[in-house]
């Protein structure tokens, strides 16, 4: 069932008892007249879209129905939210659609007998599938989870949710649950289920970081802001290798055969970029390069790296996850305890998927000690801000390194670094205003390409983000006191994308020489 079918409110046959008309929640006028550059202005608004109440409400009631059937079953007693193995989660899935299923057709007989209409075939498909994801996923929410088109989702309370799809557009929906509370119980079912290991979400324990079954992100806050706030970041590349990256142009070829050759000369590799710049995208292109045999411990704050899911390409990997303290306060393990533990673990490389504190320490020794060939990604404004951001971190550890011992620990660990980068070109705009908050998706016309794949040249007059992309590398020198010595490689060029700068350190151009990359003749004849 995809989105559009859900939230349109309109079926294939006659219109569901409580269903919403077409065309009846037309909304207002704009406050401050038309936007500029906006080609659809004359065009009346389309409906805001929402879901369907009237299937919402029935789904609602069949999953208390169906949930108690399945509860009644011994095979399944107990087995929702005691998270199970994949197989023994699919058949519980099979059962409860067979269940709703049938409810369903009894209920149509029911109504025939009555003299009334059943439902529509279309409403039923969807009333079976916003069942199985209040049972087995996250409500209303999974619809836009299982939503290729969609990156990131902000919930503000149970009314509230805005949906940002993958051209960079933003959407306003809701409501999404009954109640903040509902929420709030929606999302202790989640931390019940997923992750290695049942996790707190309570006023005792207000924050929430989990990866969902499909690979993407959940992060929830409670009690500390007034109304429940969930932020969930969809993985939508999390298969790409560099070739792919190159394809959709993250990258130049030539930079992606330099960092590639980088990987199999088993380089450190430090990543940065803003929030949301594609750092973990980039992460996994990278290690899809690390040879098969090779054994590969991850460590994060919260999974979401997914290598140890990737068995054709990764069969020898090791997923930790830090974890909190129990209800006594005791239990935390620390990312700094799980970067010490992986060195007694045999791992031929150690990826560390976002630098967030005190762990930086202990990652840049393993780097520096035997662990060549890791890799980490950590937030920065730009490549030469890593270094900066590696060293406050350092000087917050227990160690307390001093600036001039960061930097030689930095220089003797780090080879090279990337920086990631990615603007929205979006013109300010009220997402109140019906006209940018609710478009017609459909409409080709404000498709970012056209059918030839081709971008559209006003694309960035409406709104669509650019694409992100690798926008420096600097290869590490060495460190001089306060000053970490680098030489910016490939530095970004007039439409922000990455360009040869500097031709690489002899020393490192015939290490990745001896894994197959050669630069192109511009770089030994001084044209870089």
């Amino acid at each position: 069932m995809s989105l559009a079918e859900i939230e349109s409110g309109r079926t294939a046959g006659p219109p569901s008892a409580g269903a919403i008309p077409p065309g009846s929640l037309t909304p207002g006028p704009p406050a401050s007249g038309p936007f500029p550059f906006d080609p659809l202005a004359s065009r009346p608004a389309p409906p805001r879209r929402r879901f369907d109440r009237s299937l919402v409400d029935r789904a609602r009631s069949l999953r208390v129905t169906v949930a108690d059937l399945l509860a009644a079953r011994p095979e399944h007693a107990g087995e929702i939210g005691a998270g199970a193995k994949a197989a023994a989660a699919q058949h519980r899935r099979e059962t409860a659609r067979s269940l709703i299923l049938d409810l369903l057709d009894r209920e149509a007989v029911a109504l025939m007998a009555a003299g009334q209409d059943p439902l529509p075939p279309v409403d039923e498909t969807t009333v079976v599938e916003l069942v199985l994801a209040m049972l087995f996923g996250l409500g209303l929410l999974q619809v836009f989870i299982d939503d290729d088109s969609v990156e990131n989702i902000d919930v503000n309370g149970a009314d509230v949710a805005f949906v940002t799809f993958a051209s960079g557009e933003k959407t306003r929906y809701g409501p999404i649950a009954e109640s903040d509370d509902e929420l709030v119980s929606m999302i202790r079912s989640a931390a019940a289920r997923f992750g290695l290991s049942e996790r707190r979400f309570d006023s005792a324990q207000p924050e929430l970081d989990l990866r969902l079954p499909d690979g993407s992100r959940l992060s929830a806050v409670m009690a500390v802001t007034e109304r429940p706030v969930i932020d969930i970041r969809r993985h939508r590349l999390a298969g790409h290798t560099l070739d792919d990256l190159v394809e959709i142009g993250a990258l130049d070829e030539d930079l992606a055969r330099m960092l590639a050759a980088a990987v199999r000369a088993r380089r450190n590799i430090l990543i940065s970029g803003a929030m949301n710049s594609g750092k973990t995208t980039l992460l996994r292109a990278l290690a899809a390069e690390i040879a098969p045999e090779e054994r590969i411990v991850t460590i994060e704050q919260a999974l979401e790296l997914g290598l140890d899911r990737q068995d054709d390409r990764h069969p020898d990997c090791v997923a930790m996850e830090a974890r909190l303290a129990n209800t006594e306060g005791v239990g935390a393990i620390g990312m700094a305890q799980l970067v010490r533990r992986s060195l007694r673990m045999n791992a031929s490389r150690v990826i560390v998927g976002e630098v967030l504190g005190d762990e930086v320490v202990p990652m840049l020794n393993a780097m520096s000690q035997g662990r060549s060939g890791s890799m980490a990604t950590i937030h920065a404004d730009d490549s030469a801000g890593a270094f900066l951001r590696l060293a406050a971190y350092a000087v917050q550890a227990p160690e307390r390194l001093p600036l001039e011992a960061t930097n030689l620990l930095i220089a003797g660990a780090v080879h090279l670094v990337v920086h990631l980068d990615g603007e929205d070109w979006r013109p300010e705009r009220d997402l109140t205003d019906d006209r940018w908050a609710e478009r017609d998706l459909t409409d080709n016309r404000w498709a970012e390409r056209d059918l030839s794949g081709n971008r559209r040249p006003d694309a960035q007059r409406h709104g669509f983000r650019a694409s992100r992309h690798v926008a420096s590398v600097r290869e590490v020198v060495g460190a001089d006191g306060p000053l970490v010595i680098t030489n910016e490689i490939w530095k970004p060029g007039d439409d922000g994308r990455a360009v040869p700068a500097a031709p690489l350190r002899d020393s490192t151009a015939a290490l990745l020489a001896a894994h197959g990359y050669e630069p192109p003749l511009r770089a030994s004849i001084g044209a870089w």
